[in-house]
């Protein structure tokens, strides 16, 4: 373990010195991953987008049958823009058991775990295989899944179990509330604020969008689900990002701002878009459009994250539960890749070290021992799939 846990942080180290932010090229880490494959003598497959510019890594150890168990990871991390960081983000710092960087936890972590176990399972005498597979871009909704299952469906690849290593302190998470991102464009019409009854203040417009957004979402709060595991209990509503006009003299010609869903299992979410839609064009743009023919509302998905359903995930259950010994299921509320294997009809879990209340915030950091953990689950992985 003592070799092992050195070069799982070697990997580590190297993984987080690649500043792999969502939507940007992954040439690097991807060729760092593709080339410790190759020096262990496995061959890596990638997937790219349809710029060509990232990709996701597929590789598998072991016989070449159907069945066996997925080991996924996200290479992509959040920006670090606007963050109070202790020491540079990513240069992997090593304080006390502590190791910190962009990623350290969300989760290059477990990806290094993942890596530095390469050469136990290609010593073991697997029976079934252990596919390794790291996307890009979930942290903006998951883009690398959908080109990732493509792949793994024209290469006839059918796994039975998938373990998706986001952070969950190594408890067994069957479930977590799906996701929308999306984005608002308004088109106002900019005139002189001397009299701004002849313009269409598309800032103002925007407000009043947002204010029903916040309606809804304080409605669905107030009418909770029963007994609920999800915490919270209800389908949640979040503007996080708007901007809007040229100058403060003028109607804002223009605004936009970003927002999302978390719809929980089993709510119509198709309902609160509609909703939110049916106010645009019939309480709002009616009023737009007699001030201007051109002014215009327009509702954007980016991405929608599929939910982790946990009535798929009893297989991939049992056998994390067979090799940690935990009897215990949990959901959560943000979301992974999970969602995506699930529904290709693949048995899912999410599993895997570390603290997600770390990710995405300055000085994030993974312990030492939480990687020992990662490695001692690996091992016991390898070992229930010999024989």
């Amino acid at each position: 373990m003592s070799d092992s846990l050195d070069a799982t942080i070697d990997i580590l180290e190297q993984l987080v010195s690649h500043k792999s932010i969502s939507g940007e090229p992954t040439d690097g880490i991807v060729g760092y991953i593709v080339s410790y494959l190759s020096d262990q003598g496995i061959e890596a497959s990638l997937s790219y987008d349809d710029d060509g510019q990232r990709a996701n890594v597929f590789a598998t150890i072991g016989p070449d049958i159907e069945g066996g168990v997925v080991l996924s990871g996200h290479t992509d991390v959040v920006p670090v823009a606007g963050q109070n960081w202790s020491s540079d983000p990513f240069v992997l710092t090593k304080r006390e058991n502590r190791l910190y960087g962009r990623g350290s936890v969300d989760m290059k972590g477990f990806i290094a775990c993942v890596l530095g176990s390469v050469p136990l399972f290609k010593a073991a005498k697997l029976s079934k295989p252990i596919h390794l597979a790291f996307s890009y871009d979930e942290e903006t909704g998951g883009f690398g899944m959908p080109v990732l299952l493509a792949s793994m469906a024209r290469h006839q690849i059918h796994p039975n179990i998938v373990i998706v290593g986001e952070p969950t302190q190594m408890g067994l998470i069957t479930g977590h509330k799906g996701g929308y991102e999306m984005r608002t464009e308004i088109t106002g019409h900019a005139v002189h604020s001397c009299d701004p009854t002849l313009g269409v203040n598309a800032i103002s417009v925007a407000g009043q969008l947002i204010t029903k957004i916040q309606q809804i979402g304080k409605r669905l709060a107030a009418n909770p689900f029963p007994d609920s595991p999800y915490h919270p209990p209800f389908s949640t509503l979040n503007v996080g990002m708007i901007e809007g006009g040229t100058a403060s003299n003028a109607t804002a010609g223009w605004c936009t701002f970003n927002w999302e869903l978390r719809p929980m299992p089993g709510e119509n979410d198709d309902e609160i878009l509609a909703e939110i839609n049916d106010y645009a064009h019939s309480e709002l743009l009616p009023d737009m459009r007699a001030v201007h023919p051109e002014t215009d509302i327009r509702i954007i998905t980016l991405a929608r994250v599929p939910a982790l359903d946990d009535r798929n995930a009893t297989l991939a259950a049992e056998f994390v539960s067979r090799i940690s010994g935990l009897n215990s299921r949990n959901v959560v509320s943000f979301g992974t890749d999970a969602g995506y294997f699930s529904n290709a009809g693949m048995s899912t879990v999410v599993f895997g070290p570390g603290d997600i209340n770390r990710a995405h915030k300055a000085d994030e950091y993974i312990e030492v021992d939480e990687l020992v953990e990662g490695l001692q689950f690996l091992e016991k992985v390898s070992q229930h799939l010999c024989g």
